[in-house]
């Protein structure tokens, strides 16, 4: 039986705002950034010591993805100095790291945002179904921070767990996709050192398919079983890979219990990996792990039911929609064997470019808020394609903005007119449809 005791004590509001954006990662930034520059004082909230998210302390790279032009992602990706040519898409190059910490947290210091670091949300402010705010675990205590729209970019959605409202996870079988732990090496001698951007590519070694090669070095037992899939990314920088190969499977990142064990067992397959790598891999006999992730990548956790749910299926037919409010996004389903190596599915499920609406930001029976990211309302298999950075930043961008037009009217964001969205978007250069 779990004991339980009641708590109460008074909270201080330190600050009154006309956004709040929770998790400053690729959506919580560009939301943030947004709302700011169309006026609105917002208040971005981080759990960590640095703002960027998956961008920072992540050490995910490349910012996969594609989405219409204009959006803060083109943005993004030159303050991160991604050479033109390389702009993302399936060769894209991952960015430097260290950079982006200061280059990112460059771009939130703007004078309408306060951003509170190292603070986790600690529960919702709530006046009947309307979040009023949220409560904040800080070095300080506890300390509340009020405003009429609040936006979840927490990627776990946690401010609309603790609103109340209607949450999925993982597939059928309540499994979802494996997390990993990223990091960078160098010293790779490029003359001879194979590059491997994932599932989709054939790249060969020693005139075999490099991942063909790979799951052989599994069967022999040279690496772990569910290590298969090895994937190397070039970098900004010569002679460095960004691998995304490491993988815990069965883990839900929801659940304190579960967190520390599987980055023990990440951090393990980091150093098994580099073995594999100096014992049997041309060109990297002398790499070196030079920077890992300093939190766990996760790829899905909850997902926030809205007033529409995108299926993978809307992805396939590359559906429009009346309320549009991120255009053209694309990425494959790309859906990480939660039960074992590679792909969950046989075949990859290529989508055409698809609208997301604005109607999945809106969490169902809850109103003054909205979702960004991949915790947003679709089904586990089209969380799989619209979870990737670029998609992420142009959600965030969409409901920062409409964050902001929310305050100026006095209006929820249910009740906001999407064309007034709209035209402000496709104002700032932004292509939500085809001419």
């Amino acid at each position: 039986m779990i004991k339980s005791i009641e708590y109460s004590k008074p909270v201080a509001v330190a600050g009154e705002y006309d956004v709040i954006v929770a998790g400053a990662g690729p959506a919580g930034i560009c939301a943030a950034v947004a709302a700011a520059r169309d006026g609105a004082k917002v208040a971005l909230v981080e759990r960590y010591g640095v703002v960027g998210g998956n961008l920072t302390t992540g050490y995910v790279g490349p910012v996969l993805g594609m989405v219409g032009k204009g959006t803060m992602r083109d943005e993004i990706v030159k303050i991160l100095e991604i050479p033109d040519n390389d702009m993302i898409g399936e060769t894209g190059k991952a960015h430097d790291f260290e950079k982006a910490k200061l280059t990112l947290s460059e771009f939130v210091n703007h004078p309408n945002i306060d951003v509170f670091l190292q603070s986790s949300v600690y529960d919702v402010v709530k006046d009947g179904e309307t979040v009023k705010g949220v409560i904040l675990a800080t070095n300080e205590g506890r300390m509340a921070i009020l405003a009429p729209v609040t936006i979840d970019c927490t990627g776990d959605a946690v401010v609309a767990t603790l609103a109340g409202a209607h949450i999925e996870k993982g597939r059928e079988d309540g499994l979802m996709q494996p997390v990993t732990l990223e990091f960078t090496i160098d010293n790779v001698d490029e003359s001879c050192a194979v590059t491997c951007i994932g599932d989709v590519d054939n790249v060969e070694l020693n005139g075999e398919r490099f991942l063909d090669f790979c799951k052989r070095c599994a069967d022999e037992g040279k690496i772990p079983a569910h290590l298969a899939a090895v994937r190397l990314h070039p970098t900004v920088r010569e002679g460095q890979r960004q691998v995304n190969t490491t993988q815990a499977n069965k883990v839900d990142m929801t659940k304190v219990s579960d967190i520390f064990p599987a980055d023990l067992e990440l951090r393990r397959q980091i150093a098994l990996l580099m073995d594999f790598f100096h014992s049997t891999l041309p060109g990297y006999e002398n790499c070196r792990c030079i920077g890992s992730g300093a939190t766990t990548g996760v790829r899905e956790t909850r997902r926030v039911m809205g007033d529409y749910i995108l299926t993978a299926e809307d992805m396939v037919e590359g559906k429009k929609f009346p309320d549009v409010a991120v255009h053209e996004a694309e990425f494959i389903v790309d859906i990480h064997n939660p039960d074992g190596a590679g792909q969950a599915e046989d075949k990859i499920q290529y989508v055409i470019p698809y609208d997301i609406p604005y109607r999945c930001f809106l969490p169902k029976g809850v109103e003054g808020m909205m979702v960004a990211g991949r915790c947003i309302s679709g089904t586990h298999r089209a969380h799989a394609s619209y979870r990737v950075m670029s998609i992420c930043m142009a959600m965030g961008e969409a409901v920062g903005t409409a964050a902001a037009l929310c305050a100026q009217k006095g209006v929820t964001p249910r009740a906001l007119p999407v064309n007034e969205l709209q035209n402000t978007l496709t104002s700032k250069g932004i292509e939500l449809w085809k001419k």
